[in-house]
């Protein structure tokens, strides 16, 4: 198996695991979509108490949502050091590859969506744009980036390349 093609394995499995378990992903995120909507279209409008105590609700949605993905991703998976090890021996271009894609990832959703993007845009219509982009990032973006990094660490720790996802 090429490293390139091993590499592709972990995000093609956790956009499996990601439409597996949609309901699970979008029920939670849409906490922090919904949280990240209001305060920065309305950014001068909402009391900073509630700003920061919606802040705190996010994180702890985010914290369960990582949790849960983490227990359903690794439900019988015995973590081993040795085939870990292994891997990274003998695999370690396919951890470059995924190196280069998450930066990829990185530079366009974060720096060409979120920076770019809104600098080309008039001033007026800033404020909405990275409201409603925020909105879509968490249910997305946010959530499929820490299912890939999930798969890494399935992958590296000696879950056999193209175990089927558990519903």
């Amino acid at each position: 198996m090429t490293e390139l093609k091993l590499a592709f394995e972990v995000p093609r499995w956790a956009w499996d695991w990601y439409t597996a378990h949609l309901g699970l992903v979008l029920g939670l995120s849409l906490v922090a979509s919904v949280q990240r909507l209001v305060v920065v279209n309305w950014t001068g409008e909402i009391p900073s108490g509630l700003a920061t105590a919606s802040e705190v609700v996010v994180l702890a949605v985010r914290v369960a949502l990582v949790v849960l993905m983490w227990r359903s991703a690794m439900a019988g998976v015995a973590l081993s050091w040795g085939a870990a090890r292994a891997f990274v021996s003998a695999h370690w271009p396919s951890l470059l590859w995924q190196v280069v894609f998450l930066g990829a990832a990185f530079a366009v959703f974060e720096v060409l969506a979120e920076h770019v993007v809104s600098g080309l845009l008039p001033e007026s219509a800033r404020q909405a744009y990275l409201a409603v982009l925020l909105f879509v990032k968490n249910p997305t973006v946010i959530a499929l980036t820490v299912l890939w990094w999930i798969g890494v660490v399935r992958q590296v720790f000696g879950v056999p390349v193209g175990q089927p996802v558990a519903a």
